[in-house]
């Protein structure tokens, strides 16, 4: 025990001694430069804390506003449904008279051909309604609406014509078509289709439209834009 008395002494006797060569200037000085060091380290903390809250502000409102734009989106999403629901009950059971022509503001009414130089096409539609087209030269010459189970009959002079056929289900006379440049459609199980160009004199061509399992008549494929 004596020993490490021994030992302890000298060294509590140089601390004494370092520490009274410090000066009051000096002390001052140490000090003040700890003090400026807990300034800093304070400031430091406080800025870090305001940037985790500016952080966690910015989080909150992010996500309010994606809250409030999935709130409005679904909003949006559901008076859509409910107004195309509005327009299915409206019009699934809507269809019009064989030989109407619901296209009369854009292409004019049927006309018939009775002379020497005429030739006839006829549609026979087993299971669905149908608008026909039948153009010249590529304008909209003759077209008509026929009921599934009718038959409709153009006549017009000799010449080449293509047929076009666009079925469906629930005729809705405010639909837009072809991007808003007609109105008049079906709601529901739409499809077009089409004959290739068929040189016509004097003579009767006849079409029998049969709905397919594939929901297709016997035609080849077509579209909006190129049948009506």
């Amino acid at each position: 025990m004596r020993l490490r008395t021994k030992l302890l002494l000298p060294l509590f006797s140089l601390a004494i001694i370092i520490s009274s060569c410090e000066s009051d200037a000096e002390r001052k000085q140490r000090l003040a430069k700890e003090e400026q060091q807990r300034i800093e380290l304070e400031e430091k903390r406080k800025a870090e804390e305001a940037e985790r809250a500016f952080q966690l502000e910015q989080a909150r409102v992010e996500q309010e506003k994606r809250e409030e734009g999935e709130r409005i989106a679904r909003i949006a999403r559901l008076e859509k449904e409910r107004q195309e629901k509005a327009i299915y009950d409206k019009y699934i059971n809507n269809s019009l008279s064989t030989g109407d022509t619901p296209y009369s503001r854009y292409y004019g009414g049927n006309s018939t051909c009775n002379d020497y130089g005429c030739s006839q096409i006829k549609v026979r539609t087993s299971n669905s309604d149908v608008i026909v087209t039948i153009k010249n030269n590529d304008k909209v010459f003759r077209h008509a609406y026929i009921n599934s189970g009718s038959s409709f009959t153009f006549s017009f002079p000799n010449g080449i014509y293509q047929t076009f056929f666009y079925y469906g289900k629930g005729w809705n006379p405010e639909k837009e078509m072809k991007g808003g440049e007609m109105k008049g459609g079906f709601i529901t199980n739409e499809s077009f289709g089409k004959d290739d160009p068929q040189s016509l004199s004097n003579n009767i061509l006849e079409y029998e439209l049969i709905l397919q399992e594939n929901g297709n008549f016997s035609t080849r494929p077509s579209n909006s834009e190129e049948a009506l």
